[in-house]
């Protein structure tokens, strides 16, 4: 019951937030061109912040373990491949497979991630390692995908465009040059290295950073509410409930056995079921409606993920811990 209430007072306020920008944008407080900008700000500047402040606060170099991150690679690696090929396979409407297989596997391991974690083990040390081996390809496989799975890349190969093969390669120069351009992969690695090498800040660069990342969540919150779009979203609330049921209870269940195998600790576990079973980012949407795409459906999958979190973490850390792994 303890876990439960601490999971509900962690994720009730999230969805509660995004219920504040949908009655602000209801109000007219918001017009669309605001919201466009707000994403970008929250993309380019506010998120690479927030991140950069979480890497530069771990000392990487002494918590270091290449099996565990290695482990938190590959299984995010093989999720991903695996919810895009059976959406390509499944889905219908192709539209929306670049914002299904995100939703499906890009949790919330950096925002949600490390407050839930602390509450479950004590701290959080193991969550930038978690962080290193899953956020990175979290972020260059969005990029890749909501690229090649854009609406009008969908539309041009069930047309039988001839001209399909230099479309895929300048979808690959552009999936490319996005990944090298991308803010938030860009950040990590930057904080990485200057973690690893010990680097920090002044005072005063610091608390400026540190304050422009903690825009971040309440930002992306209230422009996720207020983008959202009710009558829209029940038209897509059949593959919302799948990546929501991929995302909370598939992947920890056929993962979570194989953190055990590996006989990682009960906090690197910890850190394994938030990396598997964490609602969906807020990135997400931030990520799809500046890449083109609609964002309806990201905003269902955030929306349905965190109400339903509370429930599915508390579940999985009963399991856990009625069978003494954590």
């Amino acid at each position: 019951m303890d876990n439960l209430v601490y999971s509900l007072n962690a994720t009730m306020p999230v969805f509660l937030v995004m219920v504040v920008g949908y009655i602000l944008k209801q109000m007219g407080m918001f017009t669309e061109e605001f919201l466009k900008v707000a994403n970008k700000f929250n993309f380019n500047i506010t998120l690479p912040a927030l991140l950069l402040i979480n890497m530069l606060e771990c000392d990487i170099k002494s918590t270091f373990d290449g099996k565990y991150v290695l482990y938190c690679a590959t299984v995010t690696l093989v999720c991903i491949m695996t919810t895009w090929f059976l959406a390509r396979l499944l889905l219908k409407d192709k539209s929306i497979v670049g914002e299904f297989v995100q939703g499906a596997y890009r949790g919330s391991a950096a925002i949600l991630g490390i407050a839930l974690m602390t509450n479950i083990s004590g701290n959080a040390d193991m969550a930038p390692l978690m962080i290193l081996g899953s956020v990175p390809i979290y972020n260059i496989f969005a990029v890749i995908v909501l690229t090649f799975e854009a609406p009008e890349i969908s539309s041009t190969e069930s047309n039988g465009n001839q001209d399909n093969e230099n479309d895929k390669t300048k979808k690959i120069k552009k999936a490319f040059i996005g990944i090298c351009k991308n803010p938030i992969i860009l950040s990590i690695l930057g904080g990485m290295l200057l973690s690893y090498l010990r680097f920090e800040l002044p005072t005063i660069p610091y608390k400026v950073v540190d304050s422009i990342g903690s825009m971040t969540t309440p930002l992306a919150l209230i422009i996720i509410g207020a983008g959202f779009e009710g009558r829209k979203a029940v038209k897509k609330i059949a593959p919302a409930i799948a990546a929501t049921m991929i995302k909370l209870v598939i992947q920890p269940a056929i993962f979570l056995p194989v953190a055990i195998m590996f006989n990682f600790g009960p906090e690197k576990i910890v850190a394994a079921l938030i990396m598997l079973g964490a609602p969906t980012t807020a990135t997400s949407y931030i990520m799809s409606k500046n890449m083109g795409h609609e964002g309806v459906l990201s905003s269902s999958i955030i929306v349905l993920t965190t109400l339903l979190s509370a429930f599915t973490i508390t579940t999985w850390i009963f399991v856990l811990r009625s069978m003494g792994y954590i």
